[in-house]
């Protein structure tokens, strides 16, 4: 099966095409001209013209993410921020498939990334691990986190996208913010607010805090600045991405999978998850569940251990095992997170078709 894709930034436009679960085109890029609706389309049409006379055999479908608002069952986007040219509505799925005459299917990035962490990504690496243990407990609950511009989220329970309703499930980024009740918790975990921070940390304007990378290589003490002032800015996210974590496992009871380009920081940030993980309220611990990070050899170690215990049945001679321990685990994802997205837009065109 073929599937054309698209990853849809702000600023440009990356155009894919996958075949069996594997890339088999080089990329094209093109700049999005989100403020002009007109050139926009233009642009996409011809990207993914470009993919098809590329691949030289029929497609199947197109299938990618695309900033929201929208109504993704029906393909139409709203009044999205970084393409204000789409502004009033924009019946992109409709368009595409009367020139392409393929189906079309249009997601949140979350959910996408979502789904191919959970089939082709991390959620395969860590059951694997786990029966190499020899540990029986196979997880297929996955909650996914992207930390860049925005804070975004997905659901995958036993290899099927949970959307809801309205195609608007697991917007995470609308969640309470700790710190400030009056603004969501996006406003502590996104680019703008880690410069924020840094910013608040090094008293100097914000106008001058430098951008997520180089704070990070100022807190790893590989370029010249405010060290402490980039750990705390860190530290602080950690912090507050911890409190969503431990929001998700409550709810979820599964594997929190973290991508995103904020996310390469893991160093500097899980010790601001774990701090947040461990806390404990007045009577009882954050959460219910043992919660370990799987980027940790040693934690990784101990989440893989089978914990089992050998119990009588009454009023018989036989015994059942028990496992006494209820585990979950959070990992920033060693695979690229626009890769996992198109991965994610491939299994679920693969996965509609069947229907």
């Amino acid at each position: 099966m073929i599937v054309l894709t698209l990853d849809a930034g702000g600023s440009k436009f990356v155009f894919s095409a996958i075949k069996d679960g594997k890339f088999i085109t080089e990329p094209n890029k093109i700049p999005s001209n989100g403020h002009d609706l007109d050139k926009c389309l233009l642009g996409m049409i011809d990207g993914f013209k470009q993919q098809q006379k590329a691949v030289g055999e029929p497609i199947d479908a197109i299938s990618f993410a695309f900033p929201g608002p929208a109504n993704y069952r029906e393909g139409i986007i709203g009044n999205t921020e970084n393409l204000k040219g789409f502004r009033g509505g924009v019946p992109l799925k409709a368009m595409l498939e009367n020139i392409f005459k393929v189906p079309v299917f249009i997601n949140n990035d979350g959910d996408l990334y979502t789904y191919g962490e959970s089939l082709a990504g991390s959620l395969p690496l860590i059951n694997a691990q786990l029966q190499k243990a020899g540990n029986k407990m196979q997880y297929r609950n996955v909650v996914g986190l992207t930390i860049g511009s925005g804070f975004g989220g997905g659901f995958v329970h036993d290899k099927v996208l949970i959307t809801g309703d309205n195609v608007t499930a697991c917007e995470i980024w609308k969640m309470s913010n700790r710190l400030d009740p009056d603004r969501n918790c996006e406003e502590l975990i996104a680019i703008r607010s880690l410069r924020r921070f840094y910013s608040e940390f090094a008293k100097i304007p914000f106008d001058d805090t430098p951008m997520p990378r180089e704070i990070y290589l100022i807190g790893m003490g590989k370029e010249k600045g405010n060290k402490t002032a980039a750990k705390k800015a860190f530290f602080r996210m950690g912090e507050c991405l911890g409190d969503a974590v431990a929001n998700m496992i409550t709810l979820f009871d599964g594997i929190v999978v973290i991508g995103g380009g904020v996310s390469g920081a893991r160093e500097l940030i899980i010790p601001g998850v774990e701090k947040e993980l461990q806390h404990k309220f007045a009577t009882l611990s954050r959460v219910t569940q043992n919660v370990y990070c799987l980027n940790k050899p040693e934690q990784l170690a101990e989440f893989v251990k089978p914990e089992s215990k050998t119990l009588k049945v009454p009023l018989s001679d036989k015994t059942v095992e028990y496992s006494y321990m209820p585990k979950c685990g959070y990992v920033f994802s060693s695979f690229d997170t626009s890769m996992m997205i198109n991965i994610g837009a491939y299994h679920f065109a693969k996965e509609m078709l069947k229907k």
